[in-house]
């Protein structure tokens, strides 16, 4: 059994060593990329430099010379091989993505062309910090959101979606993988209580609208601010790799719905209406239904980001996804200020005060789908507390959740209608 100051010890010959390491690794990255740049210039680059990353475990350098080029290091071969198609495909299709000059025989390694350093994130950081964006600000969001439709439809053209890591296509998996990253990474992971049946139900239901849209389109799937650079002013763009044949609401609802991009909803929809024009070069649109299945993409992307921001932040240590956090929280709060009707909700039909103090409430869950309402009914107990809050004392379902009673879906009650049954209680 070995002492406490035995186990310090090592642990401290262990911190001393981590950053050593972490030195001759990217010594040993830049060599590599250094014979790259070599084979495809015909001479060494002058100088390399490293670059800031975010989300991704990819590292990206810039090596200078007589062509300044940027080289990426990715360990998932599949991802890169991945990256390398799609980045060939959609230069053929005249897409304004990176050229890649050269890349290593395992795949390791490659070079790609330089577009500079600014991030339309960056580019419009005025407008985010003030939700007040300047002409040129939305100018450059309004160039972004018209080419979408481009590398969706067009780029689509010829694909093969079999090369896509890691799954061909946005199916019932990919959604259930996505609501699980939020459910393991950002529910649990912040200690919040849920009822796990219930929201698995409730997943399986959103799977079942989601995929109501399937198209043969490519969805880029992590299209946002931060993926598109701008070079003389033109967008380009970037991290396309986990792309894969899906429905575009995707990428439109991932992309002004960006947690800290902060636009203003009479932004968004200004921006909504340049991506529905662009869409009708590729396809009618039916804009009610568009915005009606869009909200659901929303809800479904805002979840993902979450687990995300749970992952990065919780577990990876990044910061800048635990400062994001709040910002997909007001999202969801305002997306679920309009009811989702194809997800039930509690709606409470009658109450009853007891001799103890307590209140018990009668509550309906409705289930508003396909024209009828499957509810059933519980009973949940409370009591008010001191302090003016409320406390939980009970639940009694009256009819079984497995045979539901099938009703004709009755319509919360306004304000008014509250009132003139219950008074003020």
């Amino acid at each position: 059994m070995y002492s406490d100051e035995y186990y310090l010890n090592q642990l401290s010959y262990f911190l001393v060593f981590i950053p050593i390491f972490a030195r001759k690794y990217t010594i040993m990255i830049t060599e590599e990329l250094q014979k790259l740049y070599l084979a495809y210039t015909g001479v060494p680059a002058e100088n390399i430099t490293e670059l800031p990353s975010s989300g991704s475990n990819r590292r990206y350098f810039r090596l200078a010379g007589v062509q300044t080029l940027i080289g990426v290091y990715g360990t998932c071969i599949d991802e890169n091989e991945a990256f390398l198609y799609m980045a060939g495909h959609f230069r053929k299709c005249g897409l304004p993505v990176p050229e890649v000059r050269i890349a290593s025989e395992d795949k390791t390694y490659y070079l790609q062309e330089d577009l500079g350093d600014t991030l339309l994130f960056h580019a419009i950081e005025k407008g985010r910090a003030t939700s007040v964006f300047s002409e040129d600000e939305k100018e450059l969001l309004r160039k972004t959101i018209r080419l979408l439709p481009a590398i969706q439809f067009a780029g689509a053209d010829g694909f093969d979606f079999s090369r896509c890591y890691p799954q061909p296509e946005f199916n019932q998996r990919s959604i259930l993988w996505d609501l699980n990253y939020f459910k393991y990474c950002f529910l649990k992971a912040t200690g919040m209580e849920f009822q796990e049946d219930k929201l698995e139900d409730d997943f399986q239901k959103m799977s079942d609208v989601l995929l109501r849209s399937s198209s043969a389109t490519f969805m880029y799937r992590d299209f946002q601010s931060r993926n598109v650079m701008i070079k003389d002013g033109e967008p380009w763009f970037i991290d396309f790799q986990g792309g894969r044949k899906g429905p575009f609401y995707y990428d439109i609802a991932s992309f002004l719905w960006q947690a800290k991009a902060k636009y203003p909803d009479s932004l968004r929809q200004e921006l909504l209406q340049e991506y529905i024009e662009a869409l009708r070069k590729y396809q009618p649109i039916d804009e009610p239904y568009f915005y009606s299945q869009l909200r659901h993409f929303v809800l479904f992307r805002t979840l993902q980001v979450l687990g995300a921001y749970g992952f990065r932040g919780y577990f990876e240590k990044k910061p800048h996804f635990i400062q994001s956090v709040p910002y997909a929280i007001g999202n969801l709060r305002e997306l679920l200020k309009e009811e989702y009707p194809e997800y039930p909700y509690p709606e409470v039909i009658g109450y009853v005060n007891n001799d103890d103090g307590t209140l018990t409430l009668k509550v309906q869950a409705v289930f508003p789908y396909r024209g009828v309402s499957k509810a059933y009914i519980h009973e949940v107990t409370v009591r008010d507390t001191k302090d003016g809050g409320i406390q939980y004392v009970g639940n009694r379902i009256i009819e079984p959740i497995n045979n539901p009673e099938i009703r004709w879906h009755v319509p919360r009650l306004t304000r008014t209608e509250w009132e003139e049954l219950y008074g003020d209680n």
